[in-house]
């Protein structure tokens, strides 16, 4: 899979975790560790979900499950770079025979913390160690 031309990602964008409880997750990302909250949404099932910035523009983003039970090695979802090129990373992805597991779509983020509808542009493939990368285009976080 070698490739001789670097991929244009501008560093990560997020690292996603589920969690069981979001109010445990706030008081501990929010409250210890300091992290303010950018945009938080809710699903029609009642759970929520939101991105918090750890700083210089990189997001911790929290996806509650209620009905989650940890795994034993964590709670990592997947693991998302920044890019203003989404559509010709994905090719090249496509290309190197990775398996693209969500198409580049168009997404708005419907927020309920007042910062308004946040359009975004999203892919997800596997990795060559079956690791889930998003590729994320937006101009607000």
């Amino acid at each position: 899979m070698a490739n001789p031309t670097p991929a244009p990602a501008v560093g990560f964008h997020h690292v996603a975790l589920k969690a069981k409880s979001w109010d445990d997750s706030l008081a501990f990302y929010k409250g210890v560790l300091g992290f303010t909250e950018k945009i938080t949404w809710a699903y029609p099932d009642g759970n929520r979900a939101g991105m918090f910035d750890t700083g210089g523009g990189n997001y911790l983003e929290i996806f509650e499950d209620r009905t989650y039970t940890p795994a034993p090695h964590g709670a990592l979802l997947h693991l998302a770079l920044r890019t203003n090129t989404l559509d010709a990373d994905i090719a090249r992805i496509r290309a190197a025979g990775c398996k693209i597991t969500i198409e580049p779509k168009d997404v708005i983020i419907k927020t309920t913390n007042g910062a308004g509808p946040v359009p975004i542009r999203i892919a997800f493939f596997e990795g060559p160690n079956g690791e889930i990368w998003e590729l994320f285009e937006n101009e607000l976080t």
